[in-house]
């Protein structure tokens, strides 16, 4: 497989690969010579389309904020031509969330702040331009990153407006430092609020909204998938191996202590075991799907991707990888069918066991 057929995001004029090499590990646990072998290797079987945030990567700390946008700059710069030939993509972290080295830890995201946060991008970057940039997270209160309900007593409206925000994003466009815009982690109701509000006003579209999607969390099926099919707003899906928990790497040793696998994410880092891909539930019901895949003669990680990789609701699966034979993998999984009466073990599981990552 070295070739993809493109795929059109929402109503804009940007056509992707249908897997998209997210990037939020470069910096953290991949290092600048294993990214770019990456990058190269991911352009080479047809993968065009390339995520990154200026946050990342992930754990998100002080004194890496930045530096996966400073590594795809630099592949970039060391690669003549290879900018015009990626799809690039990028965010506006939303609200600080308690990290104050983002606009010195302000609950807010005006409309200067998103330009001076596309600028500094930008510079990271070393280009003139990102094909889709995203907000990060919504600016306002809403179930997300494991928060499960809507709480309206902490909403807080004198935070800017889903108006305001748009008008920031105009403006990058307007100058041509974006070509389209995009949401990450939204509801229903900011996906069609602000596409409400775009067409009221003559504002740019939202092309399409980065949300988890995988066996564990599947979240995006309970109204979100409705509300992108009427409104023709793309879905890009990440996380689809659930952190990992979907692989099988888990199945055996627990996310921690003797046993669990060196230099993964979840067993690395305790800030993610504390997350919701930490959540005892969410690897009981990955060692289920994991079971079935090898029931069904498939390896977890291929039943887990092709899930995406199939569902009409999914535009581009986002892949974040350590290493080039990680990626080939992944990659090789592409073209994997699942029977219907796969699918439908599939979807038991998920009716005994809902969304336990979401």
């Amino acid at each position: 497989m070295s070739e993809f057929t493109k795929v059109r995001l929402g109503r804009s004029d940007l056509h992707v690969s249908p897997i998209c090499l997210g990037t939020m590990t470069f910096g953290e646990q991949v290092g600048q010579d294993t990214a770019f072998a990456v990058m190269d290797r991911a352009l080479e079987r047809g993968v065009d389309f390339f995520d990154t945030a200026e946050m990342y990567p992930v754990p998100a700390r002080a004194e890496t904020y930045g530096a996966t946008e400073r590594i795809l700059g630099n592949w970039f710069a060391s690669r003549p031509g290879a900018r015009d030939k990626v799809v690039l993509a990028s965010k506006v972290a939303g609200p600080s969330r308690g990290y104050d080295w983002i606009r010195g830890g302000s609950a807010n995201l005006t409309q200067a702040d998103i330009v001076s946060a596309c600028d500094d991008s930008l510079r990271r970057l070393q280009t003139d331009h990102i094909d889709l940039y995203q907000i990060h997270w919504p600016v306002r209160s809403a179930p997300a990153f494991g928060r499960v309900y809507f709480d309206p007593t902490t909403d807080e409206a004198a935070l800017s407006s889903i108006h305001e925000q748009l008008r920031g994003l105009a403006t990058l466009v307007q100058a041509g430092k974006v070509r389209a815009i995009g949401l990450s982690n939204e509801t229903p109701y900011g996906v069609a609020e602000f596409v409400r509000l775009a067409e009221q006003h003559g504002l740019p579209r939202v092309a399409t909204v980065q949300n988890p999607y995988c066996l564990v969390n599947r979240s995006v099926d309970n109204a979100l998938d409705e509300t992108l099919h009427r409104l023709d707003v793309s879905l890009l899906a990440y996380s689809p191996l659930g952190f990992g928990l979907l692989t099988g790497k888990y199945d055996a040793s627990g996310l921690s202590g003797p046993g669990a696998p060196a230099g993964a994410r979840i067993a690395t880092y305790e800030s993610v075991r504390r997350q919701r891909w930490g959540r005892p539930e969410a690897l009981a019901a990955a060692r289920l799907y994991n079971a079935l895949a090898r029931e069904h003669g498939l390896t977890p990680t291929q039943l887990a991707l092709a899930f995406c990789y199939t569902r009409w609701v999914v535009k581009s699966t986002i892949i974040g990888v350590t290493s080039v034979a990680q990626l080939d993998e992944d990659l090789d999984a592409w073209g994997t069918t699942l029977s219907p009466e796969l699918l439908a073990a599939v979807d038991a599981i998920r009716w005994a066991h809902r969304d336990p990552a979401v």
